[in-house]
């Protein structure tokens, strides 16, 4: 890179610290291109995505499908509020609830807006109010969202938060059993636990948890935020378990890279009354024309059994491979891996970046991973000897 760019980077960084609000820990590291499943640092240094910016870029950066998509869309027609029709929206509303076998969806802009719907939808149902979501659960940040979410470091500077919230152990149907009464609206939970560790429901459970809502007169409201659109080898995770929520929200990578939320509405809980919610932006036609080339590609491909595939050969591999003076366990589903560390994984994650492997935490004692779908073979297995190598060196 010219030394006149270069110095440019190192002052539009410092700028960026200036005016950030301080919300986030930024990592010493300026992202300025990515290209599939590679991201390039300011100086043209390439790493391997393995964290497909949180979970939202499941068909990498850059995707042609979905790039033609948005420009046709960009000359056309870009805001719409859904006080009117359009045509696209109409094609993806469709598209989205055909996959999803479910009758009716709500567009919104992220994950957290289409939990804070699902707790409103189900509460509207069933005219009850309690929820009973699980520990180490992740729903948003919002206030509705955040109080259904378990980690207390994000819950506690915000309390009061909205009253009726019980948490009970993810993968014990006996205590959630005791937990749901006639007040509770909805169950809500995540097929694999991401931000709490990568924690897989185990076999059984989403069945028994789906069963005892119904029998409870309760509602289920699954998040399918970092889970859907292909990550774990099924287009929703909660295929694996052959359920069908009652809610089902979703964001992250359904726009291809372009904000965008939804919360898929259930036959148990039928058609909203208008003025009921709403969102600006929600449903934005540019968004709409992305996610419609999110879901056709995935549909029309191979990506989503790859990663099924892609994912089993991964984990094994790193079951059998992974030194165990580093390592307590390796769990996932699909191209989400979670390795459970015996110290933290701060220093990990700055080992592997100075490596050339961009990775998450889950937690503090996590490796995630979270590689784009459409990674070439040989990334994904570079990056794995990489983890290998940086856990074996680890003391």
């Amino acid at each position: 890179m010219p030394e006149a760019l270069l110095t440019e980077a190192i002052d539009l960084a410092a700028l960026e610290e200036a005016h950030s609000s301080g919300a986030y820990l930024k990592r010493d590291l300026a992202i300025a291109r990515g290209q599939g499943a590679r991201l390039f640092d300011a100086e043209g240094r390439a790493y391997i995505d393995c964290a497909s910016g949180q979970g939202s870029a499941n068909l990498g950066h850059g995707h042609p499908a979905v790039l033609a998509a948005l420009r046709a869309q960009m000359d056309e027609l870009m805001v719409c509020p859904e006080m009117f029709h359009n045509p696209v929206r109409a094609r993806y509303q469709a598209a989205l609830c055909r996959a999803a076998q479910m009758p009716r969806v709500f567009l919104c802009n992220s994950g957290a807006e289409a939990n804070e719907a699902a707790i409103k939808f189900a509460r509207l149902a069933t005219g009850r109010t309690g929820i009973v979501s699980t520990m180490r659960g992740f729903h948003g940040r919002t206030l509705g969202a955040l109080s259904t979410t378990w980690e207390k470091t994000y819950r506690k500077p915000f309390d009061p938060l909205i009253p009726g919230v019980t948490f009970v152990p993810y993968n014990n149907i006996e205590r959630l059993a005791a937990a749901v009464t006639d007040e509770t609206a909805a169950i809500i939970l995540e097929p694999v636990q991401g931000e709490g560790g990568v924690h897989p429901a185990q076999e059984g459970y989403l069945q028994a948890v789906q069963a005892l809502a119904r029998e409870r007169g309760a509602l289920l409201i699954v998040d399918e935020v970092q889970t859907g659109f292909g990550r774990t080898g099924y287009l929703f995770a909660h295929e694996h378990d052959g359920i069908l929520p009652d809610l089902l929200t979703v964001a992250k990578s359904m726009g291809g890279g372009i904000p965008m939320g939804a919360c898929l509405i259930g036959e148990r809980v039928g058609a909203l009354t208008p003025a009921s919610h709403g969102s600006t932006f929600g449903g934005n036609p540019l968004a709409c024309a992305g996610g419609l080339a999110v879901l056709e590609t995935l549909e029309n491909s191979d990506l989503i059994a790859r990663a099924r595939d892609l994912g089993a050969q991964l984990l094994a591999h790193f079951r059998a491979r992974l030194p165990e003076h580093a390592v307590r366990e390796v769990r996932g589903r699909g191209l989400m891996i979670g390795i459970e560390l015996r110290g933290k994984v701060a220093p990990v994650l700055r080992e592997l970046q100075a490596r050339g492997v961009i990775a998450l935490p889950a937690g503090s004692t996590v490796l995630r991973l979270l590689p784009p779908l459409i990674i070439e073979e040989d990334d994904l297995w570079r990056a794995a000897a990489i983890v290998e190598e940086v856990l074996r060196d680890a003391t």
